[in-house]
C-alpha cells in the first residue's frame, strides 16, 4: 500500500503487540520531528543564569552601567548572578562589600526578587535574583 501511494511504511512501536507501523513520508516526519526539538529548546533557555561582576571598590558610573545591564537581563527574563570577587586586603572589610551587594540589590528590588540571599563563598560574595512576573 505504501508503495502504491509513494510513501513509506514506518515503524511507530517495535515493542507493541502487534507491532505499530503507520505510511507517511519519513522525509517530512523527520524534518517535523527535528523542527519540534528546535522549538523546545528555544523555550528551554529562559532558565538561563546571567551574570553581573562587582568589586568593592567600584566606582559610581561603573555601579550604574552594571545596574542598568541587571535591569535589561531581568527584562529579558533572566535571572541574575551578582557576583563580588574581594582580593587581598579587601577580605579583611567583609562588611562593606557586603553592604556594597545589598545596596545593588535594594535598587533592582522593583523588578526583581531575591533567588538566593548574599552568601559567602571563599573570597567571593554571590547572589542570585530572578525576574518578578
Amino acid at each position: 500500500m505504501a508503495q502504491k501511494k509513494g510513501l513509506d511504511l514506518v515503524e511507530i512501536g517495535p515493542k507493541a503487540n502487534p507491532p505499530v507501523a503507520k505510511i507517511l513520508d519519513f522525509g517530512q516526519f523527520k524534518y517535523d520531528s527535528k523542527k519540534k526539538d528546535r522549538e523546545q529548546k528555544k523555550q528551554s533557555k529562559t532558565d538561563l543564569t546571567k551574570g553581573i561582576r562587582l568589586t568593592p571598590r567600584i566606582g559610581k558610573h561603573d555601579l550604574e552601567f552594571r545596574r542598568n545591564k541587571a535591569k535589561s537581563f531581568l527584562a529579558e527574563g533572566y535571572k541574575v548572578k551578582i557576583e563580588m570577587v574581594l582580593k587581598g586586603r579587601e577580605k579583611a572589610h567583609f562588611d562593606l562589600a557586603e553592604k556594597k551587594l545589598k545596596e545593588f540589590i535594594d535598587f533592582l528590588s522593583e523588578e526583581a526578587k531575591i533567588e538566593q540571599k548574599p552568601k559567602r563563598q571563599g573570597a567571593r560574595l554571590t547572589a542570585l535574583i530572578s525576574p518578578i512576573k
